[in-house]
This record gives C-alpha cells, structure tokens and sequence, in this order.
C-alpha cells in the first residue's frame, strides 16, 4: 500500500541498541528464586542454603543477612519486603520444610513465625497487599485441596481459608518457582495459576466480603464453571502450566509458563486476558494464547508501568511485549552487557532480576526504550 507524503516521511524504526542488562555481585552462590523490589532502591532477595540478601542502594551492594534459626537447608524460594527493616521469607519443601520467618531489624535476627503444619504439604507463594496488613499463603493441594492461608496483622499470625474443592483435582498443582504464581490485586480478590497433570488454570478467590479479619469464616468454592478459568490451548503433563501471573492497573493479566524439563519448547507459554472473548461457548475462559510466544519456558513475568512493556525471564532468555502479551520479541543484551546477560533468569521484581548461582541483574533505565520516529532525507 502506497503510503501518504507525511506518512512516508515518518518511518518507525528500531531504536539504536541499548544495554540491557547490568549484572551486580550477590556474594553468594545460592540458587535465588525469591526477589522483591519496593522502590527507593531497596530491594530483598533469597534463596537455597537460608540465603537471605537484601540492597539499600539499588543494587551496587548487597548485603548477605543473617540466616534464620535451623534454616540452613532450606530454600527460601519466596520474600516480601515491607521496608528497609521488615521482610518476611518463604521456604518451600515437604512439610515442615515449608516455613515462614520474619525480621523487623534489617535481618540481622528472625523469628520462626509459621512452620506447615501438614506433612504432606508444600508452600508454593506468599503476597501482601500494598499496605502489608493483609497476606496470602499458597500451598499444593492437601487431601485434594489447595491450601490457602490469610493473614490480618502483617504476617504474625495465620488462619486457614476454608475451601470446599467440588471437582478432582487430578494431578494439578502449583509451581513455586518465583513466587509469582500468586497475584493480591485488591482485598478480597486473589488469583493463582496451576499446572501439572492437572491444568493448568487460573483460580480466583474471594468473591464474598472483603478481607477486614473481622467476618465470620466461609467456605469459598472453586470450580472450573464459576471460579476458575482454563488456559485455552494446553497441554497436560507434570513439568509443565502456568508459572507466574502480572497485571497492569486495568486488570489486563498476562500468564507465563511452559514445560520446565524442555526450557527450548515455545509451544503453551504464554497466555493473555487483553482479548478477552465474550461468548460462553468456551467456559468463560478469559485467556487466549500468545500468538508469537516468548522464546522458551519462563518463570516470571512483569509489568513496567511507565514504559507499557511486559518482560518475561527464564533459562534460555528473555522477551519483552508492547502489545499486552499477544506478541513477544526477544530482548537482546547490549554492547556493554557480558553476552548471557538476558539468560539464566528465575525471578523478577522490576528493576531486578535473579536466577541460580547468586545471579542478580538490573534491568538498565534505556532497556524498554520504544521505538522512534525520524523523518527521511
């Protein structure tokens, strides 16, 4: 199609190529899959071995903390930072190797606030609101379901979230790998996503009053007609699903996963609600699959506000989408960056990212920089 003359004389064109990635000196070796950022350039990290870091100056140091009583073979595989003080971390394992331990000192000491309580359980996620009163613990199904527990006083005492399973769960369980499966947008509402055997899915909760501590307990069902939606275009097998969810402020979520053991498999790896169908005839699914997906399996998906790009990690590399994840294209790392800057990543907390062997990155100001526009000679 012949363009018109002021069209012709603006021509979008790729931006130059900037660096992407800046790899920053964890000092330690532990394979990090728990991160969060809270601005300011304060940012908490951990780990396997009760591997606890934590920056106060965005990045250029991190501190190792103080690992907590007995937690020296547990892998601390989630964290929420209230402050510069104040963190809560999350081991996952078999039973009472899912724990929970909080620090109000800057992490030079801990205290054991929860250990699980079910032998055959297994943590998977914990989230706070923006105000960090109200948290949500995930867990694996336990005799045939999810273990869901909230707290009203910023994590120091915990209450089970009474959930009546009305179908077989059937091998479906949750993937604790960057403790992101588990999105809190607003007090009453939560949603997580499941894989495995048995999905994968996204489950919403909290479809009743809102989250004060203050009512009487309910039980608050989940099923695939009214509670749950069912990624469309999946596969079922134990390594693979839905690992990690992120919204914008519109409520549009995107959802990352695929098959762990085949990090190169691009096919059911990447879900979006921006084009949401309207018809019933799906099951009221709300998830349509990417139509160019990122580049491999991915752990971690988020949102940058500012710049509108989501950017997904994962071991094979890293994508980015302008278009609310219909579409993703690799981001590449840049002149000044070591060549496997955009590899080896597990979990992601803009600007930061971690992965295994004490790998900490962040991603450099001019990394989603769109592209722009210049007029022809």
């Amino acid at each position: 199609m012949r363009l018109p003359p002021l069209a012709a004389a603006l021509l979008l064109t790729a931006a130059p190529a900037n660096a992407q990635f800046e790899i920053q000196n964890s000092h330690t070796t532990a394979s990090l899959r728990g991160i969060h950022s809270i601005g300011g350039g304060l940012a908490w990290a951990s780990g396997t071995e009760g591997a606890v870091l934590r920056t106060t100056d965005d990045g250029a140091n991190w501190h190792i903390c103080a690992v907590p009583p007995n937690a020296e073979h547990l892998d601390f595989r989630g964290i929420q930072a209230f402050d510069a003080e104040t963190a809560i971390v999350m081991s996952s394992g078999k039973g009472d190797l899912s724990r929970l331990y909080k620090t109000t000192d800057g992490c030079k000491t801990w205290k054991l606030l929860f250990t699980n309580p079910d032998k055959e359980g297994f943590w998977d996620a914990v989230q706070f609101s923006k105000d960090r009163s109200l948290g949500v613990l995930l867990g694996d199904p336990v005799k045939n379901v999810f273990v869901v527990m909230r707290t009203f006083d910023g994590g120091n005492k915990w209450e089970p979230q009474s959930l009546h399973a009305t179908e077989d769960i059937n091998g479906e369980s949750v993937f604790a790998a960057s403790n992101s499966s588990l999105l809190i947008s607003h007090p009453g509402y939560r949603r997580f996503c499941t894989g495995g055997s048995g999905g994968p899915r996204v489950i919403r909760l909290g479809f009743g009053p809102s989250d004060t501590g203050e009512h009487a307990p309910r039980r608050l069902k989940w099923d695939s007609g009214l509670f749950a939606e069912r990624l469309t275009s999946y596969k079922q097998r134990p390594s693979s699903g839905c690992f990690s969810l992120a919204e914008d402020r519109t409520g549009i979520t995107v959802a990352v996963g695929g098959n762990y053991e085949d990090p190169n498999d691009k096919s059911y790896n990447a879900w979006t609600s921006a084009f949401a169908r309207t018809s019933q005839s799906d099951g009221g699914s709300e998830f349509h699959l990417a139509q160019t997906p990122p580049h491999g399996y991915r752990s971690a998906v988020a949102y940058d506000e500012t710049s509108k790009t989501w950017i997904t990690v994962g071991p094979n590399g890293t994508d980015i989408s302008r278009d609310n994840g219909l579409n993703w294209s690799a981001l590449q790392p840049g002149s000044d960056d070591q060549p496997d800057a955009d590899k080896n990543w597990n979990a992601l907390s803009l600007p930061f990212v971690a992965g295994p062997k004490g790998r900490i990155g962040k991603l450099r100001p001019n990394a989603f920089s769109p592209p722009t526009r210049h007029s022809e000679p």
